[in-house]
């Protein structure tokens, strides 16, 4: 590592240690996993939290993220891949260190699908699944024994939750063939040792209508408490995602009174007594407890920004990772304690953001602005997140900031598909996929340039996964407004991207678009970045993970190739990883071959 002292302050953002909000072993609150950069590459680590003592669980030359406790706190189940293809088997180590072994023997590799692991005598665990050639598989295995086959389907389905005694497994399903809105099923796993195993259904819930009605479900987790058979779910039925009781047992529905204007979800208070409550609204979010048997709400005291994820401990206190877009992440407390802090260098701060309201020909665009130094017009990057389902949030980032520590206005559009708006607004990308997205990124652009904020002639489109895609495709269908196009790991020829990525994005982009490219061909050309390659004016730097499952190679291969026969001017970085790299230098080095390819293209 260079010297601190003369670093950029953008690379001090990248390189500073940073922790995720510890997650606890239910039955062993004292035992914790986190995951931390601290070694230039994002690992697991098991931190005992009586003694003090840290242990790094995973080293693995593209890093790991994905491990969960046991619930007795004996153990850590992480998830093994191949160079970021996320294609492997869970592994199993004891928190203590030792010997990594397939914590399922049987199970060929796959794609994961969710997990749960029982607190139950039977050493119950559940593992989902999801393969080209099956479909998802959920599989069941008891006592050590050989993994039995619950569930499967050619749709795309996860594990939801088990139940405290092992007895009873929630399941999100897309049997209906739309995966942006599940079902819920929940089956009784019977049959006692040494016995076949019984499978039960106990009850089905399906909000789906058919239509543009099509409401979603999902699994927040079984009540903690022993014999208890509530489950808390989340659903869309007024518009919005909120949280639900469902008692499995006798069907009844006990919707809660919750009156907050935002997107809310919830998870159990360790006593079963009552739910950490997290709302999200305009890109910002906050924490509340709701008391089940007195029915109200309390505010759990947090700063303002975003909290990106939060746990209710033994205690009644509240842990949360927080930060703005000013101000790097923390691990903190109820009782104002840092929680945990990674040693060494601290990352700099950068500036806030403000907020931009901008009239779009579907509604009211939400944007994020972030200002550098001096007077505008500015250079200015428009920097589109991905998913689509997701949102940007007054978060801290360390990519945005350092666009703004060279002297360009940053801004970033919840455009429509983007969460946290209400699930019209989710919902209104279908079918018309991208372009929709681009017309309010459009109107955003418009209001950046009249408002004085961005020189016109110097405004780069830029973003990752589908914010790479639709960088490609605004190119394309935009290319007057754009002066240069950044796209990492994109989808850039929808129909090849769709033969090669993973399964369950397969049935996303067949609820998105409303059939495979076979049945719907016009729609897949209308959305491919592919079809509108010969109309883009503006240079173009594209990033791409060899290995990379969600956005594959092949496609983007096809839509170079196509730049190569026009002799356009573009850039391709290729690096060994899958969706984006865990290791801090690659992740540097991404950024500062932007940063040159900007500097090098953009009008002085």
């Amino acid at each position: 590592m260079s010297d601190t002292n003369a670093m950029p302050d953008w690379e001090k953002r990248f390189r500073a240690p940073r922790v995720s909000l510890p997650e606890w072993a239910e039955d062993a609150p004292d035992r914790a996993l986190f995951v931390s950069n601290a070694t230039g590459t994002y690992e697991l680590y098991a931190w005992d939290r009586a003694t003090g003592a840290q242990r790094q669980v995973t080293d693995r030359p593209n890093g790991t993220t994905d491990g969960v406790l046991t619930p007795d706190g004996e153990a850590v189940w992480w998830f093994s891949d191949t160079d970021g293809d996320e294609f492997g088997v869970w592994m199993r180590q004891p928190f203590g260190g030792g010997e990594d072994v397939p914590a399922v023997p049987g199970l060929e590799p796959s794609y994961p699908a969710g997990l749960a692991i029982g607190r139950d005598a039977r050493s119950t665990a559940v593992v989902g699944r999801s393969t080209d050639e099956d479909g998802s598989t959920i599989h069941l295995v008891r006592d050590g024994g050989a993994p039995a086959v619950v569930y499967r389907h050619r749709e795309s389905a996860g594990v939801g939750d088990l139940s405290r005694d092992g007895t009873l497994l929630a399941i999100e399903h897309t049997e209906h063939g739309d995966a942006m809105h599940s079902a819920l099923r929940v089956l009784r796993l019977g049959g006692g040792p040494g016995e076949p195993l019984a499978l039960e259904t106990v009850a089905e819930l399906d909000d789906t209508r058919g239509g543009e009605e099509e409401l979603g479900l999902a699994v927040m987790g079984f009540s903690p408490v022993e014999g208890d058979t509530r489950l808390l779910i989340g659903h869309q039925r007024r518009g919005r995602w909120e949280p639900m009781v469902w008692d499995v047992a006798d069907g009844s529905q006990t919707e809660l009174p919750i009156e907050l204007p935002g997107d809310v979800s919830a998870e159990w208070y360790p006593d079963g007594s009552g739910l950490l409550i997290a709302h999200s609204f305009e890109a910002r979010s906050e924490l509340w407890r709701y008391d089940l048997a007195a029915g109200t709400l309390a505010r759990v005291d947090t700063p303002a920004g975003t909290v990106s994820g939060a746990t209710a401990r033994p205690d009644g206190t509240v842990e949360y990772l927080w930060s703005s877009a000013a101000v790097p992440p923390q691990v903190r407390s109820t009782t104002g304690q840092v929680v945990l802090d990674a040693p060494g260098m601290k990352a700099p701060g950068s500036v806030p953001v403000e907020d931009v309201w901008v009239d779009g020909p579907g509604g009211r665009v939400h944007a994020l602005v972030q200002r550098p130094e001096g007077e505008g017009p500015f250079p200015t990057v428009f920097e589109i997140h991905g998913g689509p389902t997701w949102h940007d949030s007054d978060a801290f980032a360390a990519g945005p900031a350092a666009w703004v520590d060279h002297g360009y206005a940053v801004v970033r559009v919840n455009y429509r598909g983007s969460t946290g708006y209400g699930r019209e607004w989710t919902d209104a990308l279908k079918h018309r996929v991208g372009l929709i997205e681009l017309e309010d990124i459009g109107a955003v652009r418009e209001w950046a340039v009249s408002s004085g904020l961005a020189d016109p002639r110097r405004i780069v489109l830029s973003g990752g996964s589908w914010g790479g895609y639709l960088t490609l495709l605004g190119l394309g269908t935009q290319p007057d407004a754009w002066s240069l196009g950044l796209a990492a790991v994109p989808v850039a020829d929808y129909v090849t991207a769709y033969h090669d990525e993973m399964e369950g994005l397969k049935a996303m982009d067949r609820t998105l678009l409303g059939g495979t490219p076979e049945e719907v061909p016009e729609r897949f050309a209308a959305s491919s970045p592919l079809t509108y390659v010969e109309a883009v004016t503006a240079p173009v730097y594209i990033s791409a993970g060899v290995n990379d499952p969600r956005c594959p190679i092949r496609q983007v291969d096809n839509y170079v190739d196509r730049l190569v026969a026009r002799e356009h001017p573009h850039e391709v970085y290729r690096y060994d990883a899958g969706h984006g790299s865990l290791v801090v230098e690659e992740r540097i080095k991404q950024v500062r071959l932007e940063l040159d390819f900007a500097a090098r293209y953009l009008p002085a």
